[in-house]
Order: structure tokens, then sequence, then C-alpha cells
């Protein structure tokens, strides 16, 4: 009689197969500005929580899209996936779909297997920073640069004055600390699965699938559905665990309620309140964002 009911669609007795939680890791990692939201750990904490709290589930798959971004903010999910893996005693896999580079990759190494389409793009393991030299452009143009500081290096990157030597060795020493910490971290996931001289591996370069799989980036080439379906059988079920569909949340606005209960006023007019420091910071962010990423 048992068996009979476990054929059953719904009910308590139906053979419903195991459970993998799936979150998506997409977009460029860090505060990509004011009206489109990157991958932090504040905006993903909530997720990444998620993603681990059924009790009774086979795994959690990470379908990683990105092509980098903060190296903080890369660490920092990367440290709350591994954490919550370990606690739960759950395994992870990764499955790479257009880009998991730099950052992306770093995400990826999260996983306990990674897996790729053979098109999709790998590696990039390093650390790059770009900006621009202004100073001849402005002394064309006869306009002057005021620049006032407390500190002789406080501005030793700055695009409008010439470059300096020290500002450069500066840069490159933080850059290879950073480095450092990123091919550790590739060391410490992969381990003996790593098969490509570190020259090469570390040297910035990128890979498809094919060739990142030689190497030992990855562990296979295939995609989230057959992959699992291979590992846990047909019947596994696929949760997957959503971000807030509200369009105002998505763009990084504000609409709490204060400690009273009540929203204080329309949400618009929060909103509103809002758009200048949003415009603001989408300028600073901008600015800045080059200084150091991934």
């Amino acid at each position: 009689m048992t068996k009979l009911l476990a054929k059953l669609p719904f009910g308590p007795w139906r053979d419903a197969g195991p459970i993998v939680s799936v979150l998506r890791l997409s977009g460029v990692i860090g505060q990509a500005g004011a009206f489109r939201q990157g991958l932090t750990m504040s905006n993903m904490a909530g997720l990444i929580e998620r993603a681990f709290a059924p009790k009774t589930q086979a795994a959690v798959a990470l379908v990683v899209n990105s092509p980098g971004g903060s190296p903080v903010q890369s660490a920092l999910i990367a440290k709350r996936i591994r954490d919550l893996a370990t606690e739960k005693k759950v395994p992870v896999f990764a499955f790479c779909e257009d880009a998991a580079a730099s950052g992306g990759y770093w995400l990826a190494c999260a996983a306990d297997e990674i897996w790729a389409d053979e098109s999709s793009i790998l590696g990039s393991i390093g650390v790059v920073s770009a900006g621009f030299g202004a100073h001849e452009f402005i002394e064309r143009y006869g306009i002057e640069r005021r620049l006032y500081t407390a500190g002789d290096k406080k501005v030793i990157l700055d695009p409008f004055s010439p470059e300096r030597e020290d500002g450069v060795a500066h840069l490159k020493a933080i850059q290879a600390e950073i480095h450092d910490a990123f091919k550790a971290m590739v060391r410490d996931r992969r381990g003996a699965r790593l098969s490509g001289p570190e020259e090469e591996l570390f040297s910035g370069a990128f890979w498809a699938g094919r060739r990142a799989l030689e190497l030992g980036l990855i562990d296979g080439i295939g995609d989230l559905r057959s992959v699992l379906r291979g590992r846990f059988g047909e019947k596994v079920r696929l949760r997957v665990v959503q971000e807030d569909r509200r369009w105002f949340r998505r763009m990084g606005f504000r609409v709490d309620a204060p400690a009273g209960g009540s929203l204080g006023g329309n949400p618009l007019d929060r909103l509103a309140a809002d758009l200048p420091a949003a415009a603001l910071s989408a300028v600073e962010e901008r600015a800045l964002w080059s200084r150091y990423g991934l």
C-alpha cells in the first residue's frame, strides 16, 4: 500500500526526491552603481542563508555568471558560502555560464565542484587597476589644478597630476598582495586538481571551458540540470532561491518601516528623497571603481 501511495504526485506519501537549492551569482562584484546592484555581502547574505536553510537538502548549486569586480566582496561572499557548507555539511556545486572570470572565478571556487559550458570564459586570476592621465590636457587648455593635502602621498594616483614613480610602486605592491591572496584561495580550493604551470594559471589569462578543464580549473563540462540529475537522480527537485522582485528594492532604494511600524507617508516620497543621494553616489562610485579590482 505504501509503495502505491508513493506514486501519487501529492500528499505526504509521495516519493518526492532530493532537494538542491539553486543560488544565482550574476553580475559585477561590488557596488556597481546607484541604479544597478552588484554582488555584495550586504545584499547576498540573506540569500546565501536561505540557500543553506533546508535541513534535508542534498546540495547547494551556485550559478555563476560574473566578469569579476571587488576582491573584498568576492572573498566575503565565498567565505560565507564555505562557512555554511561546512556548518551544514552540504556539498556545493558551481555551474559557470558565460563567464566566471577573475572575481567570478573566486566565487566559483567556493564550490566543491566546478562545472562549465565548453564556451564559458574562466580564469583571469590576476588583479587590474585602470586610470588615466589628463595633466597635459588641462595644461593645454589653461586649466590650473589647485590641490591641497595633508600627507605627501594622499594623491599619489591623482589623474590630473603627472605620474609619480612612488605612486606606481605603491599601487603595484598592493596589487601583489591582493594577487597573493587570490592565488592562495585557488590553491586551497582546487589543490591537486590544478594541472597547469602556475606561471600560466596565475598570469591573468583566461580560457574557454575545454582548456580550463585541462588546466584543472574546473571539474567537468556540463549544465546544472544534467549534472544534478546524473548525481542525484531524475527526481531531484531544484529549489531556486530568488531575490526580492520589487523594482525599488532591486534599484537599491530604501522603503523601510520605522520603529512604529508605519511607512510614515507615501513610499514614493521616500524614493524621491533618495534620488539626489543616489545620483551623487553613482558619480563617486564610478570615479573610484577603477582603482582596484579583479
